[in-house]
């Protein structure tokens, strides 16, 4: 919850290949997979079946997965690469010291040995209950909290330290809202999630249980953690809420903060944090800061102490020994999301390799996979995709010329950052010991968090990354109004250099223009080409998006998703407008890219008909409805499915491509249509 809400607009995308043709003198693969579609499905009545039946028929959700699709046989393949990476380095017991072969190498070795976090069950930890156990007063607590926030451990508010809305070159301080652990405020309060908030109090109740069996010096009510959990959440923003960016940007002054939040020791908490002073703040929740504040005099230090000593063991038992870790499993994975079984321990330690190393090991992963010619050719694509949306936009019929002019400007100064960092961070004077992989853990968070105080006082650095190198997904950040493809991407399925071009731009050209397009989504629309959070439209031209947008919201909202259970139109707008705005702009990209020319026929597909195949068979999925339900309540993607059916159902050029007619079951009357980008 400490992640700030402008940083990432994430969309995970996937990919496609094989059927091979001859175009000239070269041998091409058609991109996608005609042995995935289900061709007695009409592609007008559903277009996943169609796509993707025979596959999703054939793929049922592994017992160690919530759900199984392209990314997830991506990131297989893509974790065996960095298994072999790992596996070198780790049998490396002389490297030297605060070098990327020793941080990995000692990082996962550590976390491979089970047989040492059974021996030392929750000795890792006791350290910390002690402090817990010396709590005394509201300042004990507040110093507590400190330290523990520097080590990831949540509890309370968050605080955390990134670029200004208004001043994107200026780093700010923001308090957040934090402390809770279910995936949503609603959870606490919602009827339909009765059933969740029940096996989450057993939950706690066991964790705390097996907490007391190995530390008798822990004594705690299995319910105080839970009740100060739902009070914090009570005053708290839910996950539709927090998409009104303005109304999380409440900047004050230092001195007026702690004025008005006066309960908590504002000078304790940074003091012991060891940040530099500081004259400004951005408070996020002011209603969840209001109750906070006055928790501290209403909540009692014991209930205090109770509920620190659940946020410790929560945020630690996947590093402990197993029947901690397997409990947790069972709530955070098995109720929450359905899966049945933990994955080998080889593959949650590399997770949390890439989790708690990500430049270290996407420097070594770079060093042996990545092809700068992938880096050249993905560039390209980025120069056809900014290409149509600059003629897209210069077409507009509802757009005044004084907001195209702002939208064209904004998207001339689009950063894009590819493959990895032009700089590598410095990670040598991070302590990664043979001692325990809890502490490893901790003190790896420790570290980034000192790296995140350092930037008091300083100016944004826009280079830095928000997502590891090994990472197969892109973001795009409107604080910065950058696009970011790390290399972990930038590799077939997504792009292949010896794929139809048609397949390329359904795939990797799909997610470039999804993450361009999120600049100009309802919430990246917010920020000018300087990633300042301002106002470049006309009133009307406002007007006019919003209506354009609400016809988004109208239609996902329709979309019946498992049960009684729809789409939240409003959550998933700004991913529902990205995968619209990108998959036309894909569309246009191919068009220009073949001159005027028809598109090749292969296999009896038309280009136009493979590019949509394309972006189909990026989401196949299959999911578990535990996972599927929380991912309604929380996620701002539309299920996988909805991002294939959805933004077609609004593209005559699909209905072009596949002879769409009035009958189809995807047919949509142009008045209900989407056209924004």
């Amino acid at each position: 919850m400490t992640k700030n809400y402008t940083l990432i607009l994430t969309a995970i995308v996937l990919g496609l290949t094989i059927d091979s043709c001859q175009q000239g003198d070269k041998t091409v693969n058609a991109g996608i997979k005609q042995e995935y579609m289900d061709t007695t499905v009409s592609p007008g009545d559903d277009f996943n079946e169609y796509a993707n039946g025979i596959w999703l028929k054939k793929n049922p959700v592994p017992a160690t997965e919530s759900r199984w699709g392209s990314f997830n046989e991506i990131d297989d393949r893509n974790q065996e690469r960095l298994r072999s990476i790992v596996n070198e380095v780790s049998s490396d017991k002389n490297a030297e010291k605060g070098t990327d072969r020793q941080l990995v190498g000692t990082f996962y070795r550590v976390a491979m040995d089970s047989a040492k976090a059974e021996k030392e069950g929750l000795t890792p930890i006791k350290p910390m209950q002690n402090e817990i156990n010396a709590v005394k007063t509201t300042d004990d607590l507040i110093k507590l909290m400190a330290h523990f926030h520097k080590m990831g451990i949540p509890g309370g508010f968050s605080f955390y330290i990134t670029s200004d809305l208004k001043d994107s070159r200026k780093n700010n301080h923001y308090v957040s809202q934090g402390g809770f652990n279910l995936p949503d405020k609603d959870y606490y309060f919602d009827p339909k999630h009765e059933s969740i908030r029940q096996e989450y109090r057993i939950h706690i109740s066991k964790i705390m249980a097996m907490v007391a069996s190995g530390n008798s010096d822990v004594k705690v009510s299995p319910t105080t953690p839970y009740n100060i959990e739902s009070k914090l959440a009570s005053r708290a923003m839910n996950s539709v809420e927090r998409r009104d960016i303005p109304a999380q940007y409440n900047p004050m002054t230092y001195a007026d903060f702690k004025v008005k939040y006066a309960n908590i020791n504002w000078d304790l908490y940074f003091k012991e944090l060891g940040a530099k002073a500081f004259t400004d703040v951005v408070v996020e929740h002011l209603n969840f800061l209001d109750e906070m504040n006055s928790m501290m005099k209403s909540v009692n230090i014991e209930d205090w102490k109770a509920y620190m000593h659940w946020q410790l063991i929560n945020a630690t038992a996947a590093y402990l020994s197993s029947n901690v870790d397997k409990q947790d499993f069972a709530f955070f994975e098995t109720v929450l999301r359905g899966t049945k079984e933990m994955k080998p321990r080889w593959k949650r330690a590399l997770d949390k390799t890439d989790g708690s190393l990500g430049e270290p090991l996407g420097k070594l992963f770079v060093e042996k996979y990545f092809s700068a010619d992938a880096k050249a050719k993905v560039n390209t694509l980025v120069d056809n995709l900014t290409a149509a949306y600059r003629e897209r936009i210069q077409k507009l019929s509802w757009m005044s010329e004084p907001t195209k002019k702002q939208a064209l400007t904004k998207l001339d100064k689009i950063i894009r950052k590819l493959g990895y960092p032009d700089k590598w961070k410095d990670h040598s004077k991070l302590e990664i010991s043979d001692d325990s992989y809890c502490m490893n853990v901790l003190r790896s968070n420790e570290f980034r968090y000192k790296e995140m105080l350092d930037k008091i006082g300083k100016p944004v650095d826009r280079t830095e990354w928000g997502m590891s190198t090994p990472t197969v997904n892109a973001y795009y950040n409107p604080s910065i109004n950058e696009i970011v493809f790390p290399a972990g991407i930038m590799q077939p399925p997504f792009f292949d250099a010896n794929a139809d071009d048609a397949a390329n731009y359904g795939g990797i050209g799909a997610i470039i223009g999804h993450e361009l397009t999120h600049g100009f989504d309802d919430q990246g629309s917010q920020f000018d080409g300087d990633g300042n959070m301002k106002d470049w439209w006309t009133e009307e031209d406002k007007k006019q998006f919003k209506a354009r947008t609400g016809l988004l919201v109208k239609q996902y909202s329709g979309y019946m998703a498992i049960d009684t259970l729809k789409v939240n139109g409003e959550l998933t707008l700004g991913e529902n407008i990205a995968d619209l705005g990108g998959l036309t702009m894909a569309y246009y990209a191919y068009k220009k890219s073949l001159k005027g020319n028809p598109s090749p026929v292969i296999n009896g597909l038309t280009g136009e008909q493979r590019l949509f195949i394309s972006w189909a068979q990026g989401w196949k999925n299959n999911i578990k409805p535990e996972a599927l339900k929380t991912r309604l309540a929380t996620d701002p993607h539309s299920p996988a499915k909805f991002r294939i059916l959805g933004p077609m159902s609004n593209m005559q050029e699909f209905y072009d491509a596949f002879n769409v007619q009035e009958e189809n079951k995807m047919y949509m009357p142009v008045s209900l249509r989407s056209i924004i980008w």
